[in-house]
């Protein structure tokens, strides 16, 4: 269920500010998007999985946090975050 490292490779580069970016709020919140998609996913495969929702749980908290974050700090960032992952519908 975890990202591979070509994944979170790929994810990394397109969505980081310079080249050796791996850590802000943007380059998190796409790898946690991705996290999330792919557990949420397994759940509903997995009704039952209760350890697994737990953990899709914290992810999304982890995610809404940072967007807070993103939102109160830089706005047009987040506004092109939440474009290119397509949340908020």
């Amino acid at each position: 269920m975890a990202l591979n490292k070509e994944e979170k490779a790929k994810i990394i580069k397109e969505f980081a500010k310079s080249e050796n970016d791996c850590g802000s709020a943007e380059v998190q919140i796409a790898i946690l998007t991705k996290e999330i998609n792919e557990l949420t996913a397994h759940m509903q495969e997995h009704t039952h999985d209760y350890h697994s929702k737990r953990g899709l749980l914290m992810k999304v908290g982890r995610r809404k946090k940072l967007l807070n974050y993103l939102k109160d700090n830089d706005i047009v960032s987040y506004r092109e975050v939440i474009k290119k992952l397509d949340l908020r519908k």
